[in-house]
């Protein structure tokens, strides 16, 4: 059973979906340099990066939030029997994550709300589930939160619905686009039966306790998630970073960002709220708790799993 955490009355568990050891931090990070791991991989923890093999660890899992007598996830992973071909690790899964979701007390039907930090395959995969030849709602009787450009550039992207006017020129020239396939199988579904509920991504709360604060350049509306409970403050982080190392090297930009210089702003941005809150940080793809602390260091930022 994973560890639960409190934050204000709000509880939170990880639910997990994949690991990996063997990440190659030149794959996932095009430009890094022989310094960044000589320099700060001692400052790596073991469940993160192997020092003797040079590979990194990570992993996709959600969060479920119980707070105020609501189940909440934040993101919903990869899902199962998704075609994703461009993305080999996440083509047609067959994980237990609903029995891991079952194991922490929720079932699909008992979840009120899904907040979704951006549509990625990786964030909004179990949005749905195949039945019968079909992708059907997983959650039929939750809210489903998320930023509305974000839909509107992933209808334009599976060729749905054109959106001219996206990107918008603020951005740059993206460096690649999402993968394909991911709004029609994972977000429609949802839309089209009455559980899709779009935002703009201003800051405001948008449910008690709740707010999604801008972050983009991963993809072109990413969102971070605040939650405030009781006097105490966490953060959903998204793909704002995909490694602890990027905490230390914030200039390191992942394959997977779309827009490269509004990403390292976002991250930087972050990095300095997160160290200046001290609030607690919920990752997307950090490996072991998943959770921790950015902390100040003389030069920079650290990381501290809790």
């Amino acid at each position: 059973m994973t560890a639960a955490f409190q934050v204000g009355s709000a509880r939170i568990m990880r639910i997990p979906e994949l690991h990996w050891d063997n990440a190659d931090p030149q794959k996932l990070y095009p430009d890094i340099d022989a310094e960044a791991l000589a320099v700060f991989g001692s400052a790596l923890t073991s469940g993160s990066f192997n020092p003797v093999t040079g590979t990194l660890s990570q992993g996709t899992h959600a969060w479920l939030v119980q707070v105020a007598g609501l189940n909440l996830l934040i993101d919903t992973a990869t899902g199962n029997d998704k075609p994703l071909p461009a993305a080999p690790a996440l083509d047609h899964l067959h994980t237990p994550f609903l029995e891991h979701l079952a194991a922490a007390g929720v079932q699909p039907e008992q979840v009120n709300v899904v907040l979704h930090t951006h549509i990625h395959a990786d964030h909004v995969g179990w949005n749905t589930r195949l039945h019968h030849g079909k992708w059907v709602p997983t959650f039929p009787k939750a809210r489903h939160i998320f930023s509305a450009i974000e839909a509107r550039y992933g209808a334009s992207n599976d060729r749905i619905d054109p959106a001219p006017d996206l990107p918008p020129e603020i951005l740059g020239r993206p460096d690649h686009r999402p993968l394909p396939r991911v709004y029609a199988d994972s977000m429609l579904p949802v839309i089209e039966a009455g559980l899709g509920e779009t935002i703009i991504i201003d800051g405001q709360e948008v449910l008690a306790g709740f707010s999604f604060h801008p972050t983009p350049g991963h993809s072109i509306d990413h969102a971070s998630i605040r939650l405030r409970s009781d006097g105490a403050e966490a953060w959903f982080t998204g793909d704002v970073m995909h490694h602890p190392l990027q905490v230390y090297r914030p200039d390191l930009r992942s394959v997977y960002c779309e827009f490269v210089q509004p990403a390292e702003r976002s991250r930087r941005w972050f990095l300095e709220e997160a160290a200046d809150t001290g609030s607690l940080c919920f990752t997307s793809h950090f490996a072991e708790t998943g959770a921790g602390y950015v902390r100040r260091r003389a030069a920079g930022f650290a990381w501290e799993f809790a």
